[in-house]
């Protein structure tokens, strides 16, 4: 990568908008590059700092400033932008910043973590991206508030942004000053997400669609959740304990425990009897046989590679951190959530939650370590806040007020929003390890979405033998770029 020195240009408030003189201003840094990439060279336009979020005060017609929004983006030049595709991205968390699609998958340089066999040691590095996202669509990150750089300003408190529907809100206007500023409303648009991201897109899209008649052309949604319903392990909620089932397959044939089987006779195992028979006993309670308890749990155990007495005392319902606090125990060793590939010791052999998922703890310091050199010494933007790349307290905070007595779920939404706009397009991305958003229960979804056959057509979906983060896995990340590449290609209608 060339020509990395920094444009000192920061951006001014678009003509127009009401700004007393002492007000906080942009602070966008530009910088200029060349990537090579499969198709040649690449040169680009990258710009980051923070944006001024503004609220419009009806009564004076004042815009009244909220936040400083932190947005790193890439522009093709000389590039139409009636044809050029767009792609709006960010994580999930609650409280999670952009950096792990950014650095690990999208961007165009990415961060040398190596993976669960090879992992990198201290200092770490970076490297170029070939096969970035940028060679198919301009690329804007976004961190929202409390991630990040992003933080509200004086004067206004999180509880403003720490929510279902703020939040949708704020990221939502950024996205919409960025379209107009950059004068994209033409552009083919499309959302990339991961995690609780893929809940904000959802939301984002029928929002955006609904608010300011902007449609987009597609979501992608990476290690998906639409439904937390489907995911939380609470009392009278049976779904996840069902769910789960094939992703503690998975994690066990990782690690030996299904002998010699091929992991898709495992997992076709694994989703039948996650799809019938487990449900229906964990729905009998009381009623159900010892006979058919028997058989129940013998499956059950050998399908996830427990012992039968521990699954009998869990009474048949094995929620996910103690799966993989207990997996590996004889081994004294847990294995990872948001990776099951990844183990780490564990030295009280009682425990029952582990205390430290591998899977993170083992490249948080590469991303970490990565971005912070990268954001100052190629992109130019220096500032003396720490970038928080998952900020706890933000999922602490965060409110779903708008869901009082129901399961968080934007199926409705995202069902309508596909309904409206016949043209949206979704790609769901699935990891066999992940032990977070576990790929059956996203596949649940899926099939509950409230669309005509004919607008089924329009998802696609994509399996990896990785994680949550399955860009982590180096044929994983190979193999899903390009099918980002063709699903970007497919949906611009250009």
């Amino acid at each position: 990568m060339t020509d990395t020195s920094p444009e000192e240009l920061p951006e001014k408030t678009a003509p127009g908008t009401t700004q007393p003189s002492a007000e906080l201003m942009d602070d966008i840094v530009t910088t200029r590059h060349v990537l090579t990439v499969k198709g040649g060279k690449l040169a680009y336009t990258a710009k980051a700092g923070r944006l001024i979020l503004r609220k419009e005060v009806i009564e004076d017609g004042s815009f009244q400033p909220q936040a400083e929004v932190f947005i790193t983006s890439y522009t093709v030049d000389d590039a139409d932008p009636g044809t050029r595709p767009v792609t709006f991205a960010f994580n999930g968390g609650p409280g999670s910043s952009s950096i792990w699609l950014h650095m690990g998958l999208l961007g165009p340089r990415r961060v040398l973590s190596g993976d669960v066999d090879d992992l990198v040691p201290p200092p770490y590095g970076l490297a170029d991206n070939p096969d970035t996202l940028l060679a198919h669509s301009d690329l804007v990150f976004i961190d929202p508030v409390s991630t990040g750089y992003s933080r509200p300003v004086n004067g206004v408190g999180t509880q403003d942004f720490h929510g279902f529907k703020s939040d949708i809100e704020s990221v939502g206007e950024v996205i919409r000053i960025w379209v107009s500023r950059h004068e994209r409303w033409l552009s083919p648009k499309f959302l990339a997400s991961e995690s609780y991201g893929t809940l904000r897109a959802a939301g984002l899209a029928a929002h955006l669609q609904d608010r300011h008649g902007m449609y987009f052309n597609g979501l992608m949604l990476i290690s998906s959740v639409l439904d937390l319903g489907t995911l939380q392990f609470t009392e009278g909620n049976a779904l996840p304990y069902s769910l789960y089932v094939p992703t503690y397959a998975a994690i066990a044939h990782y690690h030996g425990l299904h002998n010699d089987r091929p992991l898709e006779d495992v997992l076709a195992d694994a989703e039948a009897f996650a799809s019938k028979d487990l449900p229906w006993a964990l729905s009998r309670g009381s009623r159900l046989s010892a006979e058919d308890r028997a058989a129940v749990v013998a499956t059950l155990a050998s399908l996830t590679g427990l012992s039968e007495s521990y699954v009998d005392r869990v009474n048949m319902r094995i929620e996910h951190i103690r799966f993989f606090t207990e997996l590996l125990r004889h081994r004294g060793m847990i294995v990872g959530r948001m990776d099951g590939r990844f183990t780490t010791w564990e030295l009280d052999g009682g425990r029952e939650h582990m205390g430290d998922d591998p899977s993170v703890s083992r490249v948080v310091g590469a991303y970490s370590a990565g971005f912070n050199h990268y954001v100052r010494a190629e992109l130019g933007y220096r500032n003396d806040l720490p970038y928080e790349i998952i900020h706890a307290e933000t999922f602490a905070e965060w409110s779903y007020a708008d869901f009082e007595g129901r399961s968080v779920s934007v199926v409705k939404s995202l069902s309508s929003a596909m309904r409206g706009n016949p043209d949206l397009r979704l790609h769901v991305a699935f990891g066999y390890y992940d032990g977070d958003t576990a790929y059956f229960a996203a596949e649940h979804v899926l099939a509950q979405m409230q669309i005509p056959d004919d607008l089924r057509e329009h998802i696609d979906t994509a399996y990896y033998p990785a994680g949550h983060m399955m860009y982590i896995h180096e044929p994983s990340r190979i193999r899903q770029s390009e099918d980002l590449g063709r699903f970007i290609k497919k949906a611009s209608n250009r």
